[in-house]
């Protein structure tokens, strides 16, 4: 495709596909309770819906500032040890939210941190892992790689959110509720450590020659136009990230911890068992078309549960919409990584994930501020409608531009 070259990993490339699938596994567990333990911390401190809105917008643009240095810089350094930093980093995070109350502590905490409130697959790691799994797999498995490395982190995020249910047990147990909560970010860290445990077992490998100086080389037009693209979609989901959904759910519906535990645990199961099926309807009737005609639907069912009169029909088409809401993932991942250059891609994953995380940044203040008001399902709304928008967007600017598998 390209003459520029890449160093390889290793003669066994396929056995660093296990290994980052079960990074991508620890990751996705922490992630599920973390996103919904930061909120009811936060709550427990005594901040509202403005204030827990601040902290997801600090997050989500932390976030982005850091995996755009990485994708600039990933074609020049060594990829194990950006991804043992990530890692490290991880921990650290998860050490420093016990120990901060203050408002404008934990906001710093947030912007350098590694929670992401939204839940997915945003943050510094993901373009790494997507740019080592990307040439460690064939052409004609890349979109079934990538459904199984979503389907991983969603489970286990699934798993990772009836774990949040932990801090009532140890409640009931006699410990105080914030120190409950302390002991699932310490348990958060350690997950950290356990990746950068298994990053060290990532071959070193850096891109060379010419891709060390031109991350982003002769795919750049459609890289922008993608990018440009998905920070319309990532701008409508930061009305809905995790926490603030968990949060509407709790002032709507007075949703209990355990409860919203077990309801995040079927929303990520429902989403993981879509990431196969999107596998195999892009083989079908294509990647673009996989990402666009599922995410309308769902983008319908969550503008129906903002209007929804009891907890049981809200839930309900929460959980329909993440049985579709997420197919895009995979699909969408394999879609940038198929239309770049094999040099390109570390930076292509960068540079289509950080306006998504620079636009997720900026809607949480504004849907925190929409959620006092005497309509508090508008960001749900917004959201939906939003997304629509951006799915007519890509089908029509898109539907021509074909990945090397269905030409």
């Amino acid at each position: 495709m390209t003459g520029h070259s890449i160093a390889p990993l290793s003669p066994q490339e396929d056995s660093l596909i296990p290994l980052l699938y079960t990074a991508r596994g620890l990751r996705g567990f922490g992630d599920g309770f973390a996103i919904i333990i930061l909120p009811a911390y936060m709550t427990a401190l005594g901040f509202d819906a403005i204030a827990v809105g601040i902290i997801a917008t600090a997050s989500l643009l932390g976030t982005a500032l850091l995996t755009l240095i990485v994708g600039w810089i990933a074609p020049r350094f060594d990829l194990r040890a950006l991804m043992m930093a990530g890692a490290a980093l991880t921990a650290l995070t998860g050490l420093a939210f016990p120990h901060v109350e203050h408002f404008l502590l934990i906001a710093l905490v947030a912007f350098i941190g590694t929670i992401n409130p939204s839940g997915g697959d945003l943050g510094v790691l993901v373009p790494l892992e997507h740019s080592v799994l990307a040439r460690s797999a064939a052409a004609e498995r890349r979109t079934q790689v990538f459904a199984r490395y979503s389907l991983i982190g969603a489970l286990a995020a699934a798993a990772g959110s009836l774990a949040a249910s932990l801090p009532d047990f140890l409640v009931s147990a006699g410990t105080t509720q914030l120190a409950a909560f302390r002991l699932m970010f310490y348990a958060y860290a350690a997950l950290g450590i356990i990746c950068a445990a298994l990053y060290r077992k990532v071959p070193h490998a850096r891109a060379e020659g010419e891709a060390a100086h031109a991350p982003l080389g002769p795919s750049r037009g459609t890289v922008y136009k993608l990018a440009a693209l998905f920070s319309i979609d990532a701008f409508a989901g930061g009305f809905v990230p995790q926490s603030l959904l968990l949060l509407w759910l709790f002032q709507r519906f007075d949703l209990s911890l355990s409860a919203a535990g077990v309801f995040f645990f079927w929303a990520s199961t429902l989403s993981a068992f879509s990431y196969p099926v999107a596998a195999w309807l892009a083989k079908r009737i294509g990647l673009v078309n996989t990402m666009v005609f599922t995410h309308i639907p769902s983008s319908v069912f969550l503008i129906l549960a903002a209007f929804a009169p009891n907890l049981y029909l809200a839930l309900g088409l929460l959980l329909l919409r993440s049985a579709l809401s997420q197919m895009d993932v995979p699909t969408r991942t394999s879609y940038v990584m198929a239309v770049v250059t094999p040099a390109e891609r570390p930076a292509a994953a960068g540079v289509t994930a950080v306006p998504r995380s620079l636009a997720s940044a900026i809607s949480p203040a504004i849907a925190g501020a929409l959620l006092t008001t005497s309509f508090a399902g508008l960001p749900l709304v917004v959201c939906g409608a939003l997304k629509i928008a951006y799915d007519l967007a890509l089908l029509f600017s898109f539907r021509h531009i074909k990945p090397p598998e269905e030409t």
